[in-house]
């Protein structure tokens, strides 16, 4: 893979900015809350992002750089034993120091030695750990507006994080169609020189059956049926560790709904609490509530190489397709044909999150990014809402513990022909 200086630097410098314009919103308090384990505080995310560059390319590649402070490398290493000890992923929320502002300072002193940094940089090696980086902080963009939406969200105020509420979709969607793909023998994987993870890797064939992918996702609408017809009281419908946590949790309905005075509310970055909007996309469901609602619906998910295939047929990224720089921070109804097959929410699939053939981890920290984390997790798809149109393709696969459903996902349906 060939990547230039110049482009490198242009990314770098955008993308740096686009953090820190996230947060801009919070006030200094609301930058410290970790509220459960999975909800990292958003200044750790901001010094996390920034301990990458820092440990991983200048300390590694720069002779001439100092380390801004030595204690920063044990606060904000995240899961690399390669590199070393680290604070407990639970206390995060107890470092009130640094501040913010020193945070801040933290970020602009990197900034400064990579800019000189990437003035003489030529070595394709390290200017494509740059290039990791950049994808790795896009990543915690995304984690960041999930964290800022637990915070915010579970505060019994529901302060709104921006003002751009979008009025709800009144026009009833018509019945979804079929996205078909013909029985065959299909490549998955990564095949072009484009930046790729290391798990999209191992281009490989596979055999799929007939079958056919609804042609949008599933809507409010539609799963409040399920949440009526007693979709989470009859076990039925679920995996038996599904069953479980419904009833340990006392699950009801998706994570940041409300039901008041007769009807669904729920929690919206650009709203604060309002009231479902019933054609936009489902949202906040965990892989055992998607599970649970195709069964009811007498379908399946599609797998996620039956999903690929069909994003390589039928999927578009165009200006109708909902990204984070469409600033809704909420899924939205299709629009002009747009199959959603690309942005709104991550698509849950029913394939267990497992290396491709031929997969092996790199060498070193970097090797430390996705392969350990190949088990007991399910595969998603497609991006959502808060996902950079930079940084996802139709071979991205991201993946959660199945319980899991502060993040924004939700769900489409398959069925066999």
């Amino acid at each position: 893979m060939v990547i230039e200086g110049n482009r490198v630097r242009e990314r770098y410098l955008q993308v740096r900015n686009q953090s820190e314009q996230i947060c801009s919103p919070l006030t200094a308090e609301d930058h410290v809350v970790q509220p459960i384990v999975d909800v990292s505080p958003p200044k750790w995310h901001l010094g996390h992002t920034t301990w990458f560059f820092e440990t991983l390319v200048l300390a590694q590649n720069d002779p001439d750089y100092n380390v801004f402070d030595d204690n920063y490398g044990f606060l904000f290493n995240s899961y690399y034993e390669t590199v070393g000890a680290r604070t407990i992923r639970t206390d995060r929320g107890n470092l009130t120091r640094p501040t913010v502002k020193e945070i801040l300072e933290y970020r602009s002193y990197v900034d400064e030695k990579m800019e000189g940094f990437l003035e003489k940089v030529e070595d394709p090696e390290v200017l494509e750990l740059i290039e990791l980086g950049i994808q790795h902080e896009q990543q915690h963009q995304e984690l960041l507006f999930y964290d800022i939406k637990y915070i915010l969200g579970n505060n019994p105020l529901f302060p709104v994080y921006v003002s751009n509420y979008i009025s709800p979709c009144t026009t009833e969607l018509s019945s979804a169609n079929d996205l078909i793909i013909e029985e065959g023998v299909y490549q998955i994987g990564h095949q072009e020189e484009n930046f790729h993870f290391d798990n999209e890797k191992g281009v490989h064939n596979v055999f799929l059956h007939s079958c056919a992918l609804q042609d949008r996702l599933i809507t409010n609408k539609e799963y409040i049926e399920f949440i009526e017809d007693g979709g989470y009281s009859d076990f039925r419908f679920w995996l038996s560790e599904g069953w479980d946590w419904v009833k340990q949790n006392a699950i009801k309905a998706p994570f940041h709904w409300h039901f008041k005075e007769g009807d669904w509310f729920m929690y919206s970055l650009n709203g604060g609490l309002v009231k479902v909007d019933l054609f936009a996309p489902v949202i906040h469901i965990s892989f055992f509530e998607a599970d649970a609602y195709a069964k009811w619906s007498g379908l399946r998910m599609p797998t996620e190489f039956e999903w690929e295939v069909a994003c390589n047929q039928y999927g578009t990224i165009d200006k109708q397709t909902n990204f984070m720089e469409s600033n809704h921070y909420a899924p939205v109804s299709p629009l002009n044909g747009n199959n959603q097959l690309y942005g709104d929410v991550w698509e849950w699939t029913s394939s267990a999150y497992r290396p491709y053939p031929y997969y092996k981890a790199p060498e070193g920290a970097v090797g430390e990014y996705n392969g350990k984390f190949m088990v007991n997790q399910m595969v998603l798809r497609g991006g959502s809402c808060a996902t950079s149109r930079t940084h996802i393709r139709n071979t991205y696969r991201n993946f959660f513990h199945p319980h899991l459903r502060w993040m924004f996902s939700g769900v489409r349906l398959a069925k066999d022909l």
